[in-house]
């Protein structure tokens, strides 16, 4: 480990954010215990849903993230009140008397469009716009228009807007041609208050699902299923839903973030506040790699390098299989384990934009279609590097962890989206990381 003497001094006065960077003098092996936070993925969701009932409700294990505050201000927008406080957020949605999400908020959110279905289901219409979020790739609306349009929804696409309106909304059952996360939610939403009961086939099946209906059966409504490839919703009378409390799950892409850093350094590292389960498509991965990971107890993981890193193939599918969302950052691994690794990305077109970023640092990756070939080298090298994405930025700084020399990261409002106090944990496991 460098000694304290020659780590990287603090910044002494802080950066604007254009010009902020996060330095990296790679080489330490990561030791010592990190806690992972709230699943940003779920937390947004079930922001989402709390416009369903007229009452309050409080998120807890909530992370401090860009995006979350992103999604308060949208929500702020529709007329309700948003406390967030440490790590837990409090959603008065008494007061909530617009339906239309506008272009300048949502555009910056992916995540938001996920108002459509409440509001649909407590007002009978709403206007959202197209989504934005990161640019990796095409994210189609047409299941979500399909399924709401099966709950019996007019459903219209006008200037750049998504106009919803039903009288009211009737059950029905929904196959799904991809399990896509975000029309499994806005259906599930909006079917919780339709008349009858909805059934999806296909359904997404990731944790965040399951989080999502936890939360609006303690609402008062009635979802079973979740997690499995058919979800049931028996729709009750909006009158009949209430605010709630509930705890958000750990964010597995936050742990899996974490594994593959002990990796790259050749460190050995305990991981706090995790559901291994949510982890097993990528735990059997790292350990084809090269690590080695036990489970401590219901919430804690071990992963320790066993040495060099081996190669291995990867394909990206829908959960339980292995997430897109951590593709970038097993490349970092795999750009410098020994012989040749095949990625292939079936989910988002434009996720591999880590690559060009990834060869400034010696990484040896060609692209052909929907896969990358990676063949190791012996060790990255240190260089000036941007991030282009949230998960890209992530893959970049385990890169720069692991390698020679000295890595400067720009770009960091798209890590500051999905990651709460990186640089920190890292530092607390004995990484020379800061930010300026």
């Amino acid at each position: 480990m460098t000694s304290e003497a020659t780590r990287l001094d603090p910044p002494a006065k802080p950066a604007t954010e254009a010009e902020q960077r996060i330095i990296i003098r790679g080489g330490n092996p990561l030791h010592g215990t990190v806690r992972v936070g709230g699943a940003k993925n779920s937390v947004l969701k079930k922001m989402a849903a709390a416009l369903l009932a007229a009452d309050v409700s409080v998120l807890r294990n909530v992370p401090n993230l860009t995006d979350v505050h992103m999604m308060a201000e949208v929500i702020r927008h529709l007329g309700a009140r948003v406390t967030l406080s440490g790590n837990e957020v409090v959603i008065d949605a008494r007061q909530v008397n617009e339906v239309e999400a506008p272009y300048e908020l949502v555009s910056q959110l992916r995540a938001s469009f996920v108002v459509l279905g409440p509001l649909l289901a407590r007002f009978g219409n709403a206007k959202v716009s197209l989504p934005g979020g990161c640019a990796i790739g095409e994210r189609r609306i047409d299941l979500h228009e399909r399924g709401l349009k099966m709950l019996g929804a007019d459903v219209k696409i006008e200037h750049g807007y998504v106009h919803v309106q039903a009288e009211r909304l009737i059950g029905n059952r929904i196959y799904l041609d991809r399990p896509s996360n975000g029309a499994t939610e806005n259906i599930m939403l909006a079917a919780s208050i339709a008349e009858g009961q909805t059934i999806i086939e296909n359904a997404a099946q990731d944790p965040e699902i399951v989080n999502l209906a936890d939360f609006i059966n303690a609402m008062g409504g009635r979802v079973s299923g979740a997690g499995t490839y058919q979800i049931v919703i028996d729709g009750v009378s909006q009158k009949d839903l209430h605010g709630a409390t509930i705890d958000t799950i750990p964010d597995r892409l936050e742990a899996g973030t974490f594994i593959m850093a002990a990796m790259a350094t050749g460190g050995e590292i305990v991981i706090e506040g995790v559901n291994p389960h949510h982890l097993y498509s990528v735990i059997s991965k790292v350990t084809e790699i090269g690590a080695e990971v036990s489970i401590y107890a219901p919430d804690t993981l071990k992963v320790r390098s066993q040495g060099s890193s081996r190669a291995t193939d990867i394909t990206t599918v829908p959960y339980p299989g292995f997430p897109t969302d951590l593709q970038a950052p097993i490349m970092s691994i795999l750009a410098a384990a020994e012989g040749t690794s095949i990625i292939t990305e079936t989910i988002y077109e434009n996720r591999f934009m880590q690559v060009g970023e990834l060869r400034r640092m010696g990484a040896d990756i060609s692209l052909k279609g929907n896969a990358a070939v990676v063949k190791g080298v012996p060790r990255l090298m240190g260089a000036e590097v941007k991030a282009t994405d949230l998960r890209a930025a992530a893959a970049l700084i385990i890169a720069g962890l692991g390698a020679d020399g000295v890595t400067e990261l720009t770009g960091l409002s798209h890590l500051d989206r999905g990651y709460e106090h990186l640089e920190e944990k890292f530092r607390s496991l004995g990484a020379d990381i800061w930010r300026r």
